[in-house]
């Protein structure tokens, strides 16, 4: 069988495969936390800034913006919705995802998933995605992160290794950097890791 995974998915994965595993294969048990819904409303209100903000904030002097673009690829068996995209028409053709985070700073799974938006852009629009920005909403500022091609195949390796732990149905090793279990809303269902 084949599975159809979100963008959404394989950061979740990348963070913690758990929080991917549970969110996956214990369907509807997901808690919603106040972090959640706090993070919805506040990108809310970044994307009505972002109409009104200028492309310098990501160093480039023209473009088109397109917001909530949706994506669809059945090669890679993945949808995304993503916040912002770029279209570079200044002498440049290329497009540059942009993705908003209720985050201070940008982790690897934030990188990831720039990636695989950019490998799901580059399929749709036959542009290359060479990089992105994390737009950080707590610090006002873009973080550009270079999209090379080992961070995509690091994306792709991701797709296929959360198909064989779906159809598995095995629960994966917990992650190695515990201090994320703190805050995590699945905390409970681990039961090892505290």
């Amino acid at each position: 069988m084949t599975w159809t995974l979100t963008v959404t998915d394989l950061k979740q994965y990348v963070y913690c495969a758990r929080v991917f595993f549970f969110t996956r294969c214990l369907r509807g048990v997901r808690p919603v936390t106040v972090k959640m819904e706090e993070g919805i409303l506040v990108q809310e209100e970044e994307e009505a800034r972002e109409q009104r903000r200028q492309l310098r904030t990501y160093g480039f002097a023209t473009g088109e913006r397109h917001f909530g673009v949706d994506l669809y690829s059945s090669r890679l068996g993945i949808t995304a919705l993503i916040d912002l995209v770029i279209l570079r028409p200044d002498g440049r053709e290329e497009v540059v995802p942009v993705d908003y985070k209720l985050a201070r700073m940008g982790g690897q799974h934030f990188k990831v998933q720039l990636a695989c938006y950019a490998l799901l852009l580059e399929e749709e629009m036959g542009l290359p995605a060479p990089s992105g920005f994390l737009y950080l909403i707590p610090e006002r500022r873009a973080e550009k992160v270079a999209l090379p091609p080992a961070l995509k195949r690091q994306a792709l390796g991701a797709l296929m290794d959360m198909r064989g732990l779906i159809e598995a149905e095995a629960m994966p090793e917990p992650c190695r950097q515990r201090a994320r279990c703190v805050n995590c809303e699945f905390r409970r269902f681990c039961n090892d890791v505290l």
